[in-house]
């Protein structure tokens, strides 16, 4: 079976395709042929907890998308109208979004140069010299409002440094939730992304490592915490025949029929990890000598998915903006992107507070990612790599 992402090298080099090539077909299949396609079925429970096997955590809650685990995440964790959450800057808009469904407030943390993850030394200087105790609750200076929970979100496929981050969240009594929807099969000293916060959440986009087509999940060591998503996601229903409902609840059941789908791709998932490092390799080697180009590094400490290869272009090299060399690659029929806007730049959040964002700024004005799906082909890569390196300097 050829997949979506196989395409010759004379073709359009799309960014980040998705790749079938298991048993998608035949499990989606079996969906249709006894009629459990809705949210009821088999499937969903065994992708919930093949999920939390592959990632190490006792539960898994499977939603309708990655935006609706972390919304469900921050209730259960606790987070209420008014409290304030500390959030990546350089992000998807994702979890700003859910943090302000759940009534709260995201106050936005920058980006480290290094590794291009939330900068944990910033968060310490906000909490130590922008927030303090009172009754017994730690208050921004600014607002007053409760600090409550902080979200770092592990993006490309690269983790958090999150021994220094949880640290910080006990000394202040705050919730860790992981966003690691870009990050399935990462890991952190020996740990897997989705394991080091009270609550974790994936996305299962057509992008993605996996994918569902959407789809999320919530994954977690707390039963009582699991219990509480699931009951949640599931329309807050009391009781298995009567329709009774006892508080305000959510229709973000993941359907029978996508998870037969996540099952499939989770089957291969290690191997699309290996293709994702390997891609990273030969850009690595291909692109880390040209003048201007600053190839995505890998922590010591972490072991990286790398979900989005990215790379940045000195402004002394490629001058003071992507763009050029964005509509260049098309013209070449190569699809390249520009990281996110900086959240704390956004009309959508212009009313949060953020904590000195000078980094995530500078990294989307340089920052460009490159097509890296599971089934990127050798020649194609090469192609971009002859292709980016001959426009150094234009």
């Amino acid at each position: 079976m050829r997949s979506e992402a196989t395409i010759p090298a004379t073709d359009t080099i799309p960014l980040c395709v998705p790749e079938i090539r298991g048993n998608e077909w035949r499990y989606v299949k079996d969906c249709l042929d006894t009629g459990w396609v809705s949210t009821v079925g088999s499937y969903v429970d065994r992708f919930e907890r093949e999920f939390a096997q592959f990632v190490g955590t006792r539960r898994a809650v499977a939603t309708v998308n990655g935006t609706a685990a972390l919304h469900i995440a921050l209730q259960v964790a606790g987070v209420r109208p008014d409290d304030e959450v500390l959030v990546s800057t350089l992000s998807f808009i994702a979890p700003a979004n859910a943090i302000r469904y759940a009534g709260a407030w995201p106050v936005f943390m920058d980006a480290d140069p290094d590794y291009w993850q939330m900068d944990v030394q910033k968060v310490s200087d906000f909490l130590h010299q922008e927030c303090a105790w009172d009754a017994g609750e730690l208050r921004n200076r600014t607002t007053g409002r409760r600090i409550k929970a902080i979200v770092p979100v592990h993006i490309l496929g690269h983790p958090v440094d999150l021994d220094p981050l949880t640290e910080l969240a006990r000394k202040f009594e705050l919730t860790v939730i992981e966003d690691a929807t870009e990050s399935l099969g990462a890991s952190y000293r020996g740990r897997s992304v989705g394991t080091l916060g009270l609550l974790s959440c994936f996305s299962f986009n057509g992008n993605k490592l996996i994918t569902t087509g959407g789809g999320g999940m919530i994954t977690t060591n707390d039963e009582r915490l699991a219990d509480r998503a699931k009951y949640l996601t599931t329309q807050a229903k009391d009781d298995p025949v009567e329709y009774i409902h006892h508080e305000i609840g959510y229709n973000y059941r993941l359907p029978n029929v996508l998870a037969a789908m996540g099952c499939a791709q989770l089957e291969l998932v290690h191997s699309y990890v290996a293709a994702k490092r390997a891609i990273a390799e030969r850009y690595t080697a291909g692109l880390g000598a040209v003048p201007g180009i600053t190839v995505m590094r890998e922590a010591p400490w972490a072991k990286s998915a790398y979900w989005m290869f990215t790379v940045l272009l000195d402004p002394a090299n490629w001058g003071d903006s992507f763009r050029p060399t964005l509509r260049t690659l098309s013209e070449h029929r190569i699809q390249a992107r520009p990281l996110w806007q900086p959240l704390h730049c956004s009309r959508a959040h212009g009313v949060a507070q953020s904590h000195r964002c000078e980094v995530a700024r500078q990294l989307c004005q340089q920052a460009l990612s490159l097509p890296c799906s599971v089934g990127l082909q050798v020649q194609d890569q090469e192609r971009v790599i002859r292709t980016l390196a001959s426009l150094g300097g234009r």
